[in-house]
């Protein structure tokens, strides 16, 4: 068996080559995208993963893998939307994706997100940066005080929900599918209810049709002039440019962001001295009371080497069986 890996990082190498050595497997690895262009590296492997935001689309990709006679794509990442999963299954194509890598590496950073903004620091680092060092107009929140909505519900929101549980916060959420080993956590709310009741509010869905721009304008005025908007999720669930005029208009407190639209153009990209590609990351950056990081949320020890594992697992699992648990396609029967 030989498995390719796409856009390999320095940090995942380790975790790479001691599973290679557990299971008697060859793994390769380069640090370029699955293209058009690069298929044809994968001419002499049995299995492939990737790790891109670089849409995979194009029907020359999936015809190259099927001559090749290539059965899947693991991406070791939860979102799978970049890989045209239909296109995918026509040609014989298993895709998989790591839905839970660690639930709370994610958690953890929302977490994070939430403490700075409660607690003014950004606004103090501000003054400290201008030799100003009182706290005047800066009084926090405790996190006891509040309640949290978390949107999304699932292994990565339910570990949220956790978190601030524990930290004494009240806790509500918004789910289609209602969980019962979360019943002592928190209770469940309408869309619209949690927005008005909740004074921090964290998203944590996949990115579907309809999880697009589910936080917009009309959300938006729905949410509490002291509240926080906590993004840990993809960047088109928010529509960023309601999110601007919102938080120019102090319709919310502020804001934190892990993701945004388009953010393959700057993301984990260095541009010192070059102009910023994103007329939206300019005005967000510029905001005393919005945080950015470049979608960090999964990047710990635990999350990277689990990401690692289980897409190649997945690999395993599909050549030798045909299928693998975390499929997010069907493949017809007379392709396996």
């Amino acid at each position: 068996m030989k498995i390719l890996m796409f856009t390999v990082r320095d940090d995942e190498e380790l975790a790479i080559s001691e599973w290679a050595a557990q299971n008697g497997v060859q793994v390769d690895i380069n640090q370029i995208e699955l293209t058009v262009d690069t298929v044809h590296l994968l001419k002499d492997y049995d299995g492939v993963v990737i790790q891109q935001r670089t849409k995979v689309d194009d029907p020359a990709i999936f015809a190259a893998l099927k001559e090749y006679g290539i059965r899947q794509i693991s991406t070791r990442t939860a979102g799978y939307d970049m890989i045209d999963i239909d296109l995918a299954a026509l040609n014989g194509l298993a895709v998989t994706n790591v839905p839970a890598y660690s639930p709370n590496s994610v958690a953890e950073l929302a977490v994070t997100q939430t403490m700075r903004l409660i607690r003014n620091l950004p606004l103090f680092e501000q003054r400290e940066a201008q030799q100003d060092f009182r706290w005047s107009g800066l009084m926090a929140r405790e996190i006891r005080s509040l309640t949290v909505g978390v949107i999304g519900a699932g292994r990565i929101g339910g570990t949220v929900a956790r978190l601030f549980k524990g930290l004494g916060a009240n806790v509500i959420a918004h789910d289609i599918v209602l969980r019962d080993d979360l019943k002592d956590v928190l209770t469940y709310a309408t869309k619209e209810e949690l927005l008005k009741k909740a004074d921090v509010v964290t998203l944590h869905v996949p990115l579907m049709d309809s999880t697009v721009s589910l936080i917009d304008e009309t959300a938006l005025a729905l949410m509490k002039p002291d509240a926080f908007l906590i993004n840990a999720s993809r960047g088109p669930v928010v529509d960023v440019d309601a999110l601007i005029r919102a938080l120019q208009n102090k319709q919310i407190a502020g804001a934190a962001l892990d993701t945004l639209p388009g953010e393959e153009k700057f993301f984990n990209v260095d541009l010192r001295g070059k102009e910023l590609p994103s007329e939206a990351l300019k005005t967000l950056r510029a905001m005393p009371n919005v945080l950015i990081t470049p979608h960090v949320g999964f990047y710990t020890n635990l999350a990277v080497k689990n990401m690692v594992e289980i897409s190649l697992n997945d690999v395993m699992a599909v050549l030798k069986t045909g299928k693998s648990e975390h499929q997010v396609n069907q493949v017809p029967a007379a392709e396996i």
